[in-house]
């Protein structure tokens, strides 16, 4: 026990309230903790099921891509290609418990098709078009993903060192500190009555 310890009543009454008020922190603490916990595993499933669906885009789209090449040739295939537009991800942040994460969407406003882009375009073509324009949606969303799954662990981990050093090092410290003042101020108060019974001892 530090001996700089002022052992007063007041100190006593101050430190207990820090006790409590750092035993309500860490509640909170763990109870966002649980609930960055259950966010995480939920990401990891959606994320998964999304990567699984990648290699099945990926499939369709070469195979569009062999079907277009074939029917249209490569040389059309190509040029339609470099007629369209740029796709635009618009990059934001949300606030999820009080973390901010990002937020990856692709600008839609100019993504639907004209009449006569249906009317130019060979259906093959087409087809293969719209296969991978929902690969790129696709992979934008798992990025997107597993950004926010390393800022969750990033933050559970921060989580995981506050409550050790809460539970683990400052509460124990802080009771171990009122303890020692209160059998310091027991101490002093058995003193008192002690030296108040010698000197009517003494008197008398």
């Amino acid at each position: 026990m530090e001996i700089n310890i002022r052992v007063t009543r007041r100190e006593l009454i101050q430190t207990k309230s820090r006790i409590k008020t750092a035993k309500r922190g860490l509640e909170l603490l763990k109870l966002k903790r649980s609930s960055l916990i259950l966010e995480f595993f939920n990401l990891v499933r959606k994320t998964e099921k999304i990567k699984s669906g990648l290699k099945d885009l990926l499939i369709r789209g070469a195979e569009a891509i062999k079907v277009a090449d074939a029917v249209s040739g490569r040389i059309t295939v190509e040029r339609i290609a470099e007629e369209q537009g740029e796709k635009t991800a618009v990059v934001s942040g949300k606030n999820v418990m009080g973390l901010i994460i990002p937020n990856v969407e692709i600008d839609t406003s100019k993504s639907s098709p004209s009449e006569t882009e249906i009317l130019t375009i060979p259906t093959s073509v087409y087809d293969a078009k719209n296969i991978y324009s929902k690969l790129l949606t696709a992979i934008l969303e798992v990025s997107e993903r597993e950004m926010v799954i390393r800022k969750v662990l990033k933050e559970i981990y921060k989580l995981n060192r506050r409550t050790n050093a809460l539970e683990n090092y400052i509460i124990p410290a802080w009771e171990s500190k009122v303890k020692y003042i209160k059998q310091s101020l027991d101490d002093m108060e058995r003193d008192r009555l002690i030296s108040i019974k010698f000197i009517k001892n003494l008197i008398s």
